[in-house]
């Protein structure tokens, strides 16, 4: 098992950028895929970005891409969220979640681990 914890948000406005941090502890994190989950008030929990284990592979949100960009250090346990350009509908609970794979998946039920959330709110 692998326990998770998001740092990172806050209140910014359109425009800024704003770097989450997915940090782990428990098993070997690089057996791991690793995604990015968001759910807005009123709103179904939805994909952002997602990392293969290894790190070699990415995948985006048509929402997001261009703007942000997921990585990982391995050594140091974290996958990071690295958002620029960012609007007021990214205002948002940001989740990280894990499932020990070599695939990337995009469908929340697919990740048995998740974090506790970071709110990030973006003012126009």
């Amino acid at each position: 098992q692998v326990q998770l914890v998001e740092t990172g948000g806050g209140l910014v406005q359109a425009g800024d950028s704003l770097r989450l941090s997915c940090v782990a502890s428990g098993r070997t994190f690089s057996d791991y895929t690793v995604g990015w989950f968001r759910q807005a008030p009123g709103k179904e929990r939805e994909f952002v970005a997602a990392i293969s284990r290894s790190g070699s592979s990415t995948y985006n949100a048509d929402s997001v891409k261009g703007r942000f960009t997921i990585s990982r250090v391995n050594a140091k346990n974290t996958v990071d969220l690295q958002m620029n350009s960012l609007k007021p509908e990214d205002t948002a609970v940001y989740y990280c979640a894990a499932r020990s794979t070599i695939v990337i998946f995009t469908t929340s039920s697919d990740y048995p681990y998740w974090g506790q959330g970071t709110q990030v709110t973006v003012s126009s």
